[in-house]
This record gives C-alpha cells, sequence and structure tokens, in this order.
C-alpha cells in the first residue's frame, strides 16, 4: 500500500465538502488526512487529501471525484515535484528543568513556543510528517497533554498552476 496525495480544486459553496467525503465512505475509501482552504479565488477551494491505496484504487478514486460536478480539478502530487507541510500544535508539560531542554529541543527543529504556563508550554511546528513526528517523540518523555495536527498540505513546486 502506497500513500497518495491528490489536490483537488472545488467550487466553494455548502455542501462539497461533505459531497466529496461521502463519496469515499460510500466506496470504502479511508481518508489518511483532509485539509481545505479557500484559494486566492473565493468562489474556489483546495482540498489536500491523502489516502493509501494501490494505482487501481487511485485511479478510482481520481475517477470517481472528476464525476462531482462542483471538482474543477485533481492533481495526484508526485513527491519529488511537491511541497507538502503539516502543522501540530502540542501541550507540553514543563516543569523546573525540563522547560529549558523543551525550547532548546523545539529550536533545533524551528519550532516556536506560541504559549507559556506555569506548567505546561504550547508549541507550534510547521514541516515534513517526519520533522513532525520526530518532534513528537523527542516531546514524549516530558508528558504531552494534548496534540492537534493539520493534517498534510500540498502544492506542486515550479510554475505549474492548478486551474
Amino acid at each position: 500500500m502506497s500513500k497518495y496525495v491528490l489536490s483537488v480544486l472545488v467550487e466553494n459553496h455548502a455542501g462539497v465538502l461533505s459531497r466529496v467525503s461521502g463519496l469515499f465512505s460510500r466506496r470504502g475509501y479511508n481518508i489518511d488526512s483532509l485539509t481545505v482552504c479557500e484559494t486566492y479565488n473565493p468562489g474556489q477551494s483546495r482540498m489536500t487529501i491523502v489516502v493509501e491505496g494501490d494505482e487501481y484504487t487511485l485511479e478510482q478514486i481520481k475517477k470517481q471525484l472528476s464525476k462531482l460536478v462542483e471538482v474543477i480539478s485533481i492533481l495526484h502530487c508526485e513527491p519529488a515535484s511537491t511541497c507538502e507541510r503539516e502543522m501540530a500544535l502540542i501541550k507540553v508539560q514543563a516543569k523546573g528543568t525540563d522547560r529549558a531542554v523543551i525550547i532548546e529541543t523545539c529550536d533545533i527543529f524551528r519550532a516556536h513556543i506560541v504559549d507559556v504556563g506555569t506548567e505546561s508550554v504550547i508549541v507550534e511546528a510547521t514541516g515534513s510528517e517526519e520533522k513532525i513526528s520526530s518532534l513528537i517523540r523527542l516531546l514524549e518523555p516530558y508528558g504531552i497533554m494534548e496534540l492537534a495536527k493539520t493534517g498534510l498540505t500540498a502544492m506542486q513546486r515550479g510554475a505549474v498552476v492548478m486551474q
């Protein structure tokens, strides 16, 4: 099983997200990650959908998506030609001398402390899935209290523009 990233340009109106996610559930496909945001054009939204499967599954998903009236275009994001990022907010217990080590760890990963409490800090990290996972693994021994991740978002490198 391989991981596939699809960038899907859709019309920006109520019900489109429901139709796309419903298509996946009706066909028995699992969505590993889904991010949606309005594009520079307020009439359009970009969905970044991460799925696992084989080439046949990928082709079936693309065919089914293209049948939806609201779908403008679909791009399979090849890893070599795509910039992929994920963002995470991680609330970590930070007591005594642990606080300094947590701050140093965050500096190594270019993560930012965005909130400081008496017994915890909230870390904001942006990067590849691997970078976020590595940071989480290093912060786990201090006690992760809460974790929120955005899921993957991707954009084709170079002058290629989705339309």
